[in-house]
């Protein structure tokens, strides 16, 4: 499949170097959260389908707080991919990706992030035209140390790691010069959003986009 069919995920997140990542447990969570975040510089987010409540914050978020750009997360079923458009995601991130699911991201309009962890997963998307992808998880996957052997057979290929991503290592990560993003929960723990902690989480997105300026 061309490259240029695609719908690039790295212009859909441009300017948006970070991605933080939550799980809902309850509807009323969603627009207190995005409006965390958004206090707090971060206009990016992406909403895991790990709980039924996934699918309706999304909707609610992208009805409600346009705003922001707004991803659907842990997408593991081509099924998936419909539901989530509908919704009104913009982008798609898999933790790792089947052919099914690549032939049916053809058929939509949403920038995909597909997930890889190994050489050949990482040569299975190039010849789907996917050349930025996600690194999941990669602390187990040898880190920062593995990203940067992945740069000599695939300079082509830029990166987001995610799993392992934290407060201290993200700039680290950032560095690198086949990643353009990363994503992580850091900024969106989950004691935090059960507990309706708004406030710390904007401290801690305020904490973060300092980091970034």
């Amino acid at each position: 499949m061309p490259e240029d069919v695609l719908l690039s995920f790295e212009q859909v997140v441009t300017g948006h170097p970070v991605i933080p990542v939550v799980t809902f447990s309850s509807l009323d969570q969603a627009l207190p959260l995005a409006d965390a975040l958004l206090e707090g510089g971060i206009r990016i987010l992406e909403v895991t389908l790990r709980s039924e409540v996934g699918l309706p914050a999304i909707e609610r978020i992208s009805t409600e707080r346009p705003d922001i750009t707004l991803g659907a997360g842990s997408v593991k079923r081509p099924g998936d991919i419909q539901s989530v458009v509908s919704a009104g995601a913009r982008f798609a991130v898999t933790p790792g990706t089947t052919l099914a699911m690549l032939e049916e991201i053809a058929r939509w309009d949403i920038a995909l992030l597909p997930g890889a962890s190994t050489p050949s997963e990482i040569l299975t998307l190039m010849d789907f035209g996917y050349y930025q992808q996600k690194i999941f998880p990669v602390d187990h996957s040898g880190g920062i140390k593995y990203l940067e052997s992945l740069s000599g057979p695939f300079p082509e290929v830029h990166f987001c790691p995610s799993g392992g991503i934290c407060s201290n290592n993200f700039l680290d990560y950032l560095a690198l010069l086949n990643v353009f993003c990363v994503s992580g929960s850091w900024m969106t723990p989950t004691s935090f959003v059960e507990n309706s902690n708004w406030a710390a989480i904007t401290r801690l997105a305020l904490e973060t986009s300092r980091q970034l300026a």
